[in-house]
């Protein structure tokens, strides 16, 4: 059952959209659903909030509600810029404060920076966001080409990536003092089989290989050698982590990469961000508070450094984002690639754990038993980003979709696969590739293990 948490004292009407009969009047397009749909999620993330709440940066690679909110709304018009070329920007300040690392619009704030403006105000930006939202309606009611409608698309999912950069950013500064406007009971799960996955080697065809959106760096498709491995069947869980820890894994540089024990000694990681032992038990902290960690539930908040060093204690490794993509979407029956692990049909609540299942954490192991894929593997949708050892690049023949938005960071970054509790429904499939730097942990990331067969 969906509970409502939103305040009925809320002193501020901020998300209150002064534009809101845009977002409930018949919609034209599936293209202007796709883009309002958007715009309210957005809002809905952030009805709870306190106007305090809005300006505060806990870190320098988190961001303020009130950045957030902007930057996606300037994105917009960025894409407005490009259909219309004697478009004028809202304000050379907003321009200048919620450019993020767009050189060629002028020098990019400083990101460490952002909680640090009081100007623009919450309310300007919010003035700013309704103003950008009625822009955009009224371009998607005329006539526009293909091409451009595919840059308004890039601007929805785009919007998208940051409604769970936003939530990665709450948890950080409120954890369980954050209201969700909807909440709902996690599934109780069903037993499934601990036993490895085996996979079946030669060539496959990895990429993107549908006519729904994608981003360029999911394409073009291309083939790829792979030997016979397995695959655990689920992420490496809470109590499988424990066991590491207790084992010293954080003591002894021997399952370390070199950079990879100079973060442990420097940052003096000893278990996963957010981790701390109460009592002589691990609790985490989270949208639910301080509370035991669950010994089921996916390990969450480890970096590329920690899967790594994990793998080679259990003797095994990390997956290639190939052989994962294998296991989640090959059909080997009808010798047919599907866009999620079950099929082509879209994510569903009783299938996996995303953004619109309102679960706010992870799931135990076996929740979802109908979003298996065809090969076994359980939850490979939803619930944490799994890292791989793949290297962030272009695949063969890449061809840039946009500029300075996903080729200007094929370095010093790792692919993690199949979104998580905070990514939104519509932006996930199989094929789609996330990244981060190595040392990263604030986001919703864990880990499977592979091996040889």
């Amino acid at each position: 059952m969906i509970r409502d948490h939103a305040s009925p004292t809320r002193k501020h009407n901020y998300t209150k959209s002064k534009d809101a009969h845009l977002l409930t009047t018949e919609l034209q397009t599936p293209l202007l659903e796709q883009f309002t749909t958007t715009r309210a999620r957005t809002l809905e993330l952030v009805r709870t909030l306190e106007k305090d709440d809005f300006v505060i940066q806990t870190a320098r690679y988190a961001s303020p509600p009130k950045w957030h909110i902007g930057h996606v709304s300037w994105i917009h018009e960025v894409v407005l810029s490009k259909i219309d070329p004697s478009y004028e920007f809202y304000s050379k300040e907003f321009s200048d404060y919620l450019n993020s690392y767009y050189q060629q619009f002028g020098v990019p704030h400083d990101k460490g920076q952002r909680g640090a403006s009081s100007r623009p105000t919450t309310h300007q930006i919010f003035q700013y966001f309704d103003a950008i939202t009625k822009k955009m309606t009224d371009t998607l009611v005329r006539n526009i080409t293909d091409e451009q409608k595919k840059l308004v698309e890039m601007g929805c999912h785009h919007e998208c990536q940051h409604q769970e950069l936003l939530i990665y950013d709450i948890q950080h500064m409120l954890a369980d003092q954050y209201r969700p406007v909807k909440k709902n009971q996690v599934p109780v799960p069903v037993k499934i089989k601990d036993t490895p996955v085996s996979i079946s080697g030669g060539l496959y065809t990895m990429g993107y290989n549908k006519d729904r959106y994608c981003y360029d760096v999911e394409l073009p498709e291309h083939k790829v050698y792979l030997n016979d491995y397995t695959l655990d069947r689920y992420p490496v869980t809470n109590s499988d982590y424990i066991r590491f820890i207790e084992d010293g894994g954080y003591n002894t540089y021997k399952y370390w990469l070199s950079d990879g024990w100079e973060k442990v000694k420097e940052n003096k990681w000893q278990a996963p961000m957010y981790w701390t032992k109460i009592d002589n038990k691990w609790h985490t902290r989270n949208f639910a508070g301080t509370t035991l960690v669950h010994p089921d539930e996916p390990v969450c908040h480890v970096s590329y450094y920690e899967a790594d060093a994990y793998s080679k204690w259990a003797g095994k490794r990390l997956p290639t984002e190939a052989e994962w993509e294998k296991a989640a979407c090959w059909n080997d029956t009808i010798q047919k690639k599907t866009v999620f692990p079950w099929g082509d049909e879209s994510p569903t609540p009783q299938r996996c754990n995303l953004l619109e299942s309102y679960h706010w954490r992870c799931a135990p192991i076996g929740a979802f038993p109908d979003g298996a894929s065809h090969a076994g593997c359980q939850q490979m949708i939803g619930d944490i980003w799994e890292w791989t050892s793949s290297e962030f690049a272009g695949y063969p023949g890449f061809k840039s979709g946009f500029d300075e938005y996903n080729d200007k960071w094929f370095t010093g970054q790792k692919v993690l696969r199949g979104g998580s509790f905070g990514t939104p429904q519509m932006s996930i499939r199989g094929s789609y590739r996330n990244f981060f730097r190595l040392d990263e942990r604030w986001m919703f990331a864990g880990f499977r293990c592979a091996q040889g067969a």
